[in-house]
């Protein structure tokens, strides 16, 4: 039995507010609010389940399309949930997808119940995996967030979740990114709104009890630099997203004070020395196309226009220059036109903003005697298809510049 030396038992706790803003990279602390302060976590709690998820992917214990049961204690949880039937099964990639966009609390039992037997004994390997990413203060109880008066956490403890899931899972880590899945019939969104309006979001997680209001852990990227915040006690959803952005766009303002070596692998960069959370080299970056084979991707939303990034802008008035929309970028090349189409998609989804005028190009090309699908974004300034490049492989994308001279 793990031994927890943070309860008593303890009283129930009020929603109190809490934030933290931290480079992702170096670690540093850009704003902080009570941020050691004990509460709950809701659904936030999904993160480590996920967390020891991929961990189990990673190792072998798990596949994504393998078929997992569903119990009668799984059936039984409150809403949201999938609506899962005991004596079914739900394939592990479904799972996952559940968990983030529509925070399933069934679907997030069926997960615990496969790697740890029991719910309870799975709210024991979280707490014991806590403790080695640092997490000091957090002790969880079950696996997604329902109310439980002895499940707390706090704000930094939550951002040392989000910087370790980015280190030690990056390929999986575009899985936050998906603003739908379908299941049952049903389109299923993403409850984080933030990702449809906040430049450079693409995760995490959301949640909300009444104990512990409403939550929020997210990251960010702008030119290069990625931070992760976390806002906990929201009087509302809209308030704890408005508070989200200012802070977001506070820290955005400060200089960073260093460089050391980027959390998300980056594809191409593999002789690079990197230590993650778990102290060993992140997983090679693979693209989610092969990650996500099995289930359809959405096309990407359309920002709105008062988020639009400046130098994509400025490309517009040069288009009447030699190579003003003559650029593009190549994600890769793929064994089906299927797998170019998702690979595309991802891509656009990490970099919104900077894509939004682009058109994807699918092309069929003899290499070694077969066919592969050539996967490029076209129709950009070369100043921007530098700059898509540069994001694309800060978060785990293989990306290369097509020039004019190049055959679009």
């Amino acid at each position: 039995m793990l031994a927890v030396t943070v309860l008593a038992p303890l009283p129930a706790l009020a929603a109190k507010y809490a934030a933290i803003v931290v480079d992702a990279r170096t670690g540093e602390v850009l704003h902080e609010e009570n941020a050691d302060t004990l509460t709950y976590p809701a659904s936030l709690t999904k993160m480590m389940t996920l967390y020891l998820t991929f961990d189990a992917l990673d190792e072998g214990r798990l596949r994504l399309d393998q078929a997992l049961p569903v119990s009668a204690w799984a059936e039984a949880q409150s809403p949201t949930k999938l609506g899962l039937r005991a004596g079914k099964t739900l394939r592990v990639e479904q799972a996952i997808l559940g968990l983030v966009t529509k925070s399933a609390n069934d679907a997030s039992v069926v997960l615990a119940e496969a790697l740890g037997g029991s719910e309870a004994k799975f709210a024991e390997m979280m707490t014991r995996k806590a403790r080695e990413l640092g997490m000091r203060n957090t002790v969880f109880r079950n696996s997604n967030g329902l109310p439980n008066m002895q499940q707390v956490t706090t704000a930094r403890d939550f951002s040392i979740l989000s910087r370790a899931m980015l280190s030690d899972h990056s390929r999986y880590y575009p899985y936050f990114s998906r603003r739908a899945f379908v299941y049952g019939g049903r389109s299923l969104n993403n409850h984080n709104r933030l990702m449809s309006r906040y430049e450079g979001m693409d995760g995490i997680k959301t949640g909300y009890t009444v104990a512990s209001g409403f939550n929020l852990a997210a990251s960010a990227v702008r030119d290069g630099r990625r931070l992760v915040a976390v806002v906990l006690g929201g009087k509302s959803a809209a308030a704890r997203d408005a508070r989200m952005e200012a802070i977001l766009d506070k820290a955005f303002d400060k200089p960073s004070r260093g460089s050391e070596a980027p959390v998300v692998a980056r594809a191409g960069d593999e002789d690079a020395p990197r230590v993650t959370a778990k102290g060993k080299p992140p997983a090679k970056a693979e693209t989610i196309a092969q990650l996500a084979s099995t289930v359809s991707t959405p096309a990407a939303v359309r920002p709105p226009a008062r988020a639009r990034d400046e130098d994509a802008e400025s490309s517009k008035a040069d288009g009447a220059k030699a190579d003003g929309s003559k650029w593009g970028v190549q994600i890769g090349a793929f064994s089906t036109r299927e797998a170019s189409n998702r690979a595309l998609t991802q891509a656009t989804k990490q970099a919104p903003f900077l894509l939004r005028a682009a058109k994807p190009a699918v092309t069929p090309v003899k290499a070694n005697g077969s066919t592969v699908y050539r996967a490029r974004m076209v129709g950009l300034d070369e100043r921007t298809a530098r700059k898509v490049c540069s994001e694309l492989t800060r978060n785990g994308h293989r990306c290369v510049t097509v020039s004019p001279n190049e055959k679009l």
